[in-house]
């Protein structure tokens, strides 16, 4: 029986989550809120389990376990005038056809019942230009902002993007951020997967990062991991041609200790080296990143 949750205030509400097949634990337990406006991305390496905690928000996979709560109803047997409320930009081009940018931003158009203009659709997604081509005649970047415009043509409350930017080059991309915090500023919530991490430092107003199906951290992108993480390190060779690193919370006094130690001559290879979001997301992972290489995709 559908169920509707006239409590919750959050656009994605989540509980509990867990998916299994056989003896092989993809999702573990994982509580997730997402509110109106927020934009939020889910970070970690493949295998991790975002796609299939995306594909069960979206109604188009079973849980489990727990509880899942999406515009306040049930995805997998909500109606179809809830399915209207969501946007989807999956991580693959569908089929397009043979039909040009317009034609399809049109087609979609009609479906919903307060869309966007199509006019304004594809000057948000940067297509005013290549509005009259063939969607198959356009470069993969194009194909992209065109899979956009169709996820947003319907005005959604909620908007699932999955690797969203692929194919775009940096100009376009910074273009794409533009848009996206328009649509927050107009109330929409954004599922955002990416692997690129200034991506997410960018975007996000929260981020969550899943390792080995249980997300291991959440937080804004700038206080991932809390406090500790983000010391400073200090490192220098030694006089025995060593790395040295060591983390301090006063690298200015180190680095002056050092300096008076070696005299007029300062220690190799001497650099005060701050982490960033992708030093984070890494130490996060641990192992679960293959190789660590640590991107997420």
């Amino acid at each position: 029986m559908e169920t509707r949750d006239t409590e919750s205030t959050s656009a994605i509400r989540v509980r509990g989550l867990q998916k299994r097949y056989g003896d092989r634990v993809v999702l573990d337990g994982i509580d997730l809120d997402i509110a109106p406006g927020e934009t939020y991305a889910l970070l970690g390496p493949n295998g991790a389990g975002k796609s299939t905690a995306i594909e069960i928000l979206e109604g188009l996979r079973r849980p489990s376990a727990g509880e899942v709560s999406v515009l306040g109803r049930t995805p997998l047997s909500a109606p179809r005038s809830w399915r209207g409320r969501i946007g989807i930009v999956a991580q693959q081009t569908g089929d397009l056809g043979p039909f040009t940018a317009r034609e399809l931003v049109a087609r979609f158009h009609r479906v919903y019942p307060n869309p966007r203009p199509v006019d304004k659709v594809l000057h948000l997604v940067g297509l005013t230009e290549r509005a009259g081509v063939r969607a198959t005649k356009m470069s993969g970047g194009q194909q992209r902002r065109l899979d956009v415009a169709l996820g947003i043509v319907g005005r959604p409350d909620l908007l699932f993007l999955d690797e969203p930017t692929t194919g775009f080059d940096p100009d376009a991309r910074r273009q794409f951020w533009s848009m996206l915090r328009t649509l927050t500023e107009e109330g929409t919530s954004i599922l955002l997967t990416t692997h690129y991490l200034d991506e997410a430092a960018h975007l996000a107003d929260r981020v969550g990062v899943l390792s080995a199906g249980a997300i291991v951290a959440e937080a804004p992108p700038e206080s991932l991991g809390g406090p500790e993480a983000r010391i400073p390190e200090v490192r220098w060779r030694d006089a025995n041609g060593r790395q040295r690193i060591e983390r301090t919370d006063a690298p200015g006094h180190l680095v002056a200790r050092l300096q008076r130690e070696w005299g007029a001559q300062e220690p190799p290879e001497l650099e005060i080296r701050r982490p960033n979001l992708e030093d984070i997301y890494l130490d996060l992972i641990g192992a679960d990143a293959p190789g660590r290489q640590g991107v997420p995709s």
